[in-house]
């Protein structure tokens, strides 16, 4: 884990509010998985709990934005496939103990600042993928609502999947993700 102390405070919470939730990630926590000093987290946070957590929310949604541009200018199954393979490996590299940050904090915070950066980081990841599935060949309007399906669809599959421990729940649902996404430019086909 490399970068400042805030980084790595950031980082840290996010992979804590992904594995534990929002109610299971303490300062404490926070600062013991980042190996940060103890008054540290009030030095860079000193707003509290809700600054820590509206970073690592604002971090975690730039980041999945992030890697959706290695498909930039692909056809829409490819860009399906690379967001569907994000959260297969959130749920591999966790063993099914880790889920999605943004999500954690959303079902659990009574804070409408804390919601807010939620809702900017999802409102992020459906524009991008929107923006890249109509650059693939997809209608607008049919773009925008696939992005909102995809999104939706990936977050409650990767919920199932931690919950019956079994990723069975995840294919099933990428394997109707996929066909959908090849319905959305007929005659583009993946790109050598």
């Amino acid at each position: 884990m490399a970068g400042t102390t805030k980084d790595r405070m950031i980082d840290s919470t996010i992979t804590l509010l992904a594995m534990r939730g929002l109610q299971g990630t303490a300062f404490r926590d926070v600062v013991e998985h980042a190996g940060a000093p103890r008054g540290s987290i009030y030095h860079h946070f000193p707003e509290g709990k809700d600054q820590l957590v509206n970073a690592a929310v604002d971090a975690a949604g730039a980041r999945a934005a992030s890697v959706l541009d290695a498909v930039a200018g692909r056809p829409p199954l490819e860009i399906t496939e690379r967001f569907l393979a994000v959260w297969r490996a959130v749920l591999d590299r966790s063993e099914l103990r880790a889920g999605c940050a943004v999500l954690a904090v959303t079902v659990a915070t009574d804070s409408t600042a804390v919601l807010d950066h939620a809702a900017r980081a999802f409102r992020s990841w459906r524009a991008r993928i929107a923006e890249l599935l109509e650059d693939g060949g997809a209608d607008a309007a049919a773009a925008a609502r696939f992005a909102a399906t995809l999104v939706a669809a990936c977050e409650g599959a990767v919920v199932i999947a931690r919950a019956e421990r079994s990723t069975e729940p995840f294919e099933l649902v990428a394997d109707q993700l996929r066909e959908a996404a090849t319905r959305l430019a007929p005659g583009v086909g993946p790109r050598e």
